[in-house]
């Protein structure tokens, strides 16, 4: 499986999870998302009353200059430790 395959099979896996991840880990996220399938942020960082769509604008500048391959590398790596944790909290 190539890695396109794999990070969509992640994309997808991700939606499984049974507990909502942090909002820090929801913003790692969407800026790894981001920066894989479109790239770089070329749009201007959203006013200050407009929080949550800021706080993801700041989580996807902050790769800027992370290469699509590294941004989908890294966000299924991320994934699977949110499927790994979520897996040994039920367990327990």
């Amino acid at each position: 499986m190539g890695l396109k395959e794999d990070f969509e099979e992640h994309a997808e896996n991700v939606k499984k999870l049974t507990t909502s991840p942090s909002n820090e880990n929801l913003l790692i996220l969407y800026g790894l998302y981001k920066q894989a399938t479109v790239g770089p942020v070329t749009t201007s960082r959203p006013g200050m009353f407009s929080m949550e769509e800021r706080a993801k604008w700041d989580a996807w500048k902050a790769l800027e200059g992370k290469s699509t391959d590294e941004a989908m590398s890294d966000y299924i790596t991320k994934v699977k430790q949110l499927l790994e944790a979520e897996a040994a909290a039920a367990s327990t």
